[in-house]
Order: structure tokens, then sequence, then C-alpha cells
């Protein structure tokens, strides 16, 4: 923990003990993203950081629309009641307190819902990893293992091996459990499964602790497992290539032909009419196409699967 962590902790952190079944997912994300921050102490600080943030911005906001006189440039046409117009010479005053009202609830609430979304983003993150490099991850288990080392040993190498990623982060955990807490490899195996934030980790995982257990071939099954999400990974990449041939057609029908059809029949139609301004024209360009094309792109990154 770091200094602001601690105090944040000290300040809330009896109370927020008897939080954990209130935020049981909360605490389900924080070990699926792998964060080393306790529960305890992640939502004091997102407590103390709301309040932060909100109050700051409340008086910068406050102290901007006391100064610029903002609630003056509010005119209300129509009738107002009777206890209103009375108000009217303080609405400066009224509106300031309004506005840092509304600017400490808002940015505050922002906040604290940043804190509690992104717990659950970072496991998202982990869970793509995992999943793009378990196929060889698992390989690499299959060959520790065919050359007649240990489980428990090549879960050790595993997660010492970087360049798998996420998967080497679960097993160091495991690792972490067999070494530091005296734990044997089914304990470790359950303990990590039930954290992870991947189903395909999860179930590798089980499917290892259940052969252990039956007392089965632990390298048969992991070359089984290789060659199935190997299979798997490929029909991933096959499909990813279909949708990105399918996206890319509705681009060049939405954002390339309709807007060239859009630009041309608006043009035709502002020469017929003498309209000087054609403001259609205008958000076709700068704004359908700029944000239409930014909007693919952003739904291909997210479709992309991590390589």
């Amino acid at each position: 923990m770091n200094s602001f962590e601690r105090f944040c902790f000290n300040l809330l952190g009896a109370r927020m003990k008897g939080k954990r079944e209130e935020y049981a997912q909360l605490r389900n994300d924080l070990l699926s993203a792998r964060f080393k921050t306790p529960f305890e102490v992640y939502l004091s600080t997102a407590l103390v950081s709301s309040i932060v943030v909100g109050l700051i911005a409340a008086v910068l906001l406050g102290t901007f629309s006391w100064v610029l006189q903002l609630p003056r440039l509010i005119q209300y046409k129509g009738t107002v009641p009777g206890p209103l117009v009375a108000l009217s010479p303080h609405s400066v005053l009224i509106g300031t307190i309004a506005i840092t009202i509304f600017s400490l609830l808002v940015f505050g609430g922002i906040t604290y819902a940043i804190f509690i979304m992104y717990p659950s983003i970072e496991a998202g993150n982990r869970r793509r990893n995992i999943d793009a490099t378990l196929p060889y991850a698992i390989n690499y288990v299959t060959s520790m293992s065919t050359a007649g080392i240990t489980p428990a040993e090549v879960f050790r190498l595993l997660g010492n091996s970087p360049i798998y990623g996420e998967c080497s982060v679960e097993a160091r955990y495991i690792a972490r459990e067999i070494d530091i807490f005296g734990r044997d490899l089914i304990d470790a195996l359950r303990l990590v499964s039930a954290s992870t934030p991947s189903k395909r980790m999860k179930e590798f995982l089980q499917g290892a602790m259940a052969s252990i257990s039956s007392g089965g071939n632990l390298t048969d099954y992991f070359r089984t497992k290789a060659d199935q999400y190997a299979l798997e990974n490929r029909q991933t990449q096959k499909q990813f290539l279909d949708i990105l041939a399918l996206i890319s057609e509705s681009y060049v029908t939405a954002m390339v032909a309709g807007t060239l059809f859009l630009i041309i029949l608006q043009s035709i139609m502002s020469v017929l009419s003498g309209d000087n301004n054609p403001l259609f024209l205008y958000a076709v360009i700068y704004l359908m196409i700029p944000l239409g094309s930014v909007a693919f792109v952003v739904m291909i990154s997210s479709m992309t699967p991590e390589s």
C-alpha cells in the first residue's frame, strides 16, 4: 500500500470490513484481476477518492460559476411562481450552490463508478489474454511433462516463462500456493481455478485436478487439451476473419458508397433550392464520416483476438 491507500484504510477500513458480502462481485473481480490491493483498502480508497474528486470539482466549478456570474445567463421566459420571484435577487448565489452540489454528486459518482468497474475491466483484459495464449502455454506444459518433469515443477517453469502472458501469472499463483503456503498441487489448482477469469483456464485446471485425483496419465491429458485448444484457436481465427470480411463490406457500403450518395444527393438539392448553407451536408462530412469511421475502428479493435 502507498501512503494514500494507508490513510484511506485507517480512515474507513473498519467500516469496509462489514461490506464484504455486499460487494461480493467486486471482491471476485479484484481476485480475477490479480490486484494486490486488499478489498477493504481498495473500497476505502474508492470512497475517499470519490469524495476528494467531487469536492475539488465542486469548488472549481462553483468558483467559476460565481466569478463569471453564470446563473444570470439563464433566462426563463414564462410565468414564474411568486416564491421564485422573491428569490430572484439571490439567483447567483442559489445557482452557484446548485452547480456546486451537482458537481459534487456527478464527479464523485463518476469517480466511484470508475473504481468499481475498473477491476472488472482488467479481469476481462486478463481473460482475453489467457484465452489467446493458453494453447501455446499448454504446448509448453505438454513438452515439459513429456520430458519427465513433475507437474508442480511444470507449472513452476511455466510461471517463469513471461512469453505466455497472463497464463504465466496464473502458473506463478499455483507455484506460490505450493511453495509459500505449503498446499499440495490439487489444492493449488483448485484455488487458482476458482479465481481465474478465463473459463478455458478454469476447465483446463479442473481437468488436471480430476486427472491427478483419478491417477490418470497427466501427460496424455495435457496432450489432448493441447490438440483441442489448437483446433479451437484455428476455428476462432477463421470465425474472426469471416466477421472481419463482413465488417469491411459493411464499411464500404455504409461509409463509402452511402456517404458518397448522400453528398451527391444533398449537393444537387442545394443547387436546385439555392441553399447556401447546407447543414445536412456539413453533418455528413464533418460528423457522420469521422464518427462512423472511429466507430468501425473501435468495433474491430474490441473484437480482435490478442496475439
